[in-house]
């Protein structure tokens, strides 16, 4: 017995408890959901990669949560023509809601839900 496990012993400490209790924390279907760092929110910011038109129903489905999503439109920019198809069919779908819609730069759009607006002018 080395002088670790001695220590362990005398603090009435063991291994094999301590690795069980963590295993049943993992384990514990009630803690499989629950986001340890931070406490549940309302509503999130959320990051996404819009890469086809099937990815807008991805993207109203968020909304309809609440969510703000910051659009990837970096993989549409090798399609100019389907680039444009999908960010007008996106403007369609979010104006239908009430929802607002903005380019940050030239790969990143953000999108609100109904009753959340972007102020699109710069203060002077």
């Amino acid at each position: 017995m080395g002088l670790l496990d001695e220590i362990t012993k005398t603090l009435g400490l063991s291994k094999s408890t301590e690795v069980e209790k963590i295993e049943e924390f993992m384990d514990s279907a009630e803690m499989e959901n629950v986001d340890v760092l931070h406490e549940a929110a309302d509503f999130y910011v959320k990051p996404f990669s819009l890469e086809s038109e099937q990815d807008i129903n991805v993207v109203l489905d968020e909304l309809k949560q609440k969510n703000i999503l910051i659009l990837n439109i970096a993989n549409l920019k090798r399609n100019e023509a389907k680039q444009k198809m999908i960010i007008d069919n996106l403007k369609n779908h979010i104006t239908k809601i009430n929802g607002d819609i903005a380019r940050l730069d030239e790969n990143r759009i953000l999108v609100t839900p109904s009753k959340v607006k972007i102020v699109k002018t710069k203060k002077k």
